[in-house]
Formats: C-alpha cells, structure tokens, sequence
C-alpha cells in the first residue's frame, strides 16, 4: 500500500524506546524526517544511532534526537521550535511519552498520580496545543496519541496510567472535533499488553502489588488474551502510519484498540 509519506516532518515523543522508537523507524522507513525526543540522553543516543543505520525504502528522510521531558512546559516549546527551525514545518505528531507507575491503590501517594497525570495527559495535550498553530496554518497535520487499553479496562494496580488513559481518549475524541475544521486530524491508538521493557516493570510492579510471583502475573495476563500472544511494538507502528497517511483522510477522532482481543465490550 503506498502511503505517500515521504518528504513529510514527524515528531516522536518517548522516541527512544519500545513503542515510540517502533514508530520513528517505521516513519523513517517510509521517507519520513524524524525528530525524537526522550529524557534519557544515553537511550536517546542508541535510538539516535540505530535509525541512522538504517536504510530508508524513499526518500532521503533526516533525523533530529532532542533531549527533553514532556512534563516540562518550556521543553515542549523548545522542541517544536527547534524542529520548526530545522525544517521549517511539522506534519505528524505521534504523541508516545509518559511513564506510570502500577501499586495497590491505598499505598500510592497523590504524587504517583500528578506525575503520571502532568507527565503523559498533561505532556500530549501540551505538544498537540505547540504544534497545532503550525498544522492550521497550512491546513494540513495528522496526530496519533498512544494511550492505552486500560482507558477503558482499568486494573485495580494501575489507577495512575488507566485514568490518565481514559481522559486522553476523552480530549483525542474532543478536540478533533476543533482540528477538523482546518484539515488536521488526531486519533488514539490504544495497546493492550505489548511486549516493551516498560512491560516489564509494570509486570514486576503489579506482581508486587497482587502479592503474586511475576511468573504468576505474566501467566494469568496471556489467559485474558484471546489471541494468547502480547502485541508487537510494529504493529502499533503499522498503525500509527496508516492514520497519518492520506488513506484515512476521513478518520480522525477514533480510538483503536490492538490488544489481541482482551478488552471486555465495546
């Protein structure tokens, strides 16, 4: 399928890893410039360095790595500024960047909850506010929010990441209703259980909580996948291309669900 990419601007938040460095090599793969941003200047370096390795099908596409942390107003400015400076437009937002921790509820602080909160729904709707205006004004843009499947299955142990979810899903559904208007498009992507190393740690944090072995946890979390294997980071990735490209022109505002089928009901 030909997806008419190349020569087009993205910015990658949580770039450097799993799901957000799956999508900025898809990206770059078909012809796409590709900024990534992360937190981490050390992972940010290998992302950096193991895109540069690749070879791109179209295009001659270029990479930008930007060290920055979305919970921070003034980084998320700094980076659409610098990619503005850089290239001069920004076409896609893939919005990937938050971390959240899992616990028994009674024994997380508000803070687990405002860090989460400010980092990962505070951090989108801060890059979809800084790069809108440039989108708008050349009635062009397609944004895709990763969010998650715990937006709509929340888990007694991951309150601080299923609620930030759920008001993702709410504000990706809400303000696509104000981009329409100038051609710039936003949907959600929502994973079920991928296989990142971020999963990892969710799965050593929420056995803790259960007061399971991890063995126990990861066993009875394969039992609530129909489809019995954990989602591909490339499969997001095949995703999140086909919602910025001109095939779903008429898509936006939509959440779609890659879980192997483990969400309950509609």
């Amino acid at each position: 399928m030909e997806l008419n990419l190349a020569g087009k601007v993205a910015i990658v938040t949580g770039g450097s890893a799993g799901i957000g460095l799956a999508c900025a090599r898809a990206l770059y793969g078909e012809g796409v410039s590709v900024v990534i941003v992360g937190r981490d200047p050390a992972r940010l370096a290998g992302a950096e360095a193991s895109l540069r390795n690749l070879t791109p099908e179209k295009g001659a596409p270029q990479i930008l790595a930007l060290q920055a942390d979305t919970s921070k107003a003034e980084d998320t400015e700094r980076v659409v500024a610098e990619t503005i400076a850089r290239f001069g437009r920004v076409d896609i937002l893939v919005n990937n960047a938050g971390s959240a921790p899992a616990g028994s509820f009674l024994d997380l602080p508000d803070q687990a909850f405002l860090d989460t909160w400010n980092t990962k729904l505070l951090g989108y709707i801060r890059f979809v506010r800084a790069v809108a205006p440039h989108m708008i004004a050349r009635k062009s843009g397609a944004i895709v929010n990763i969010v998650g499947g715990a937006s709509r299955t929340p888990s007694a142990t991951f309150l601080t990441g299923s609620t930030a979810n759920a008001a993702l899903v709410n504000f990706t559904r809400g303000i696509s209703k104000e981009l329409a208007h100038h051609n710039v498009r936003i949907n959600a992507i929502s994973p079920g259980s991928t296989a990142t190393e971020r999963a990892e740690r969710l799965a050593e944090q929420n056995a803790q909580a259960r007061g399971v072995s991890v063995e126990e946890f990861k066993a009875e979390n394969a039992r609530n996948i129909p489809l019995g294997h954990m989602v591909d980071p490339d499969e997001i990735a095949a995703m999140t291309l086909l919602l910025v490209s001109e095939r779903s022109r008429s898509i936006t505002g939509i959440e779609i669900l890659i879980d192997g089928g483990a969400a309950p009901g509609i």
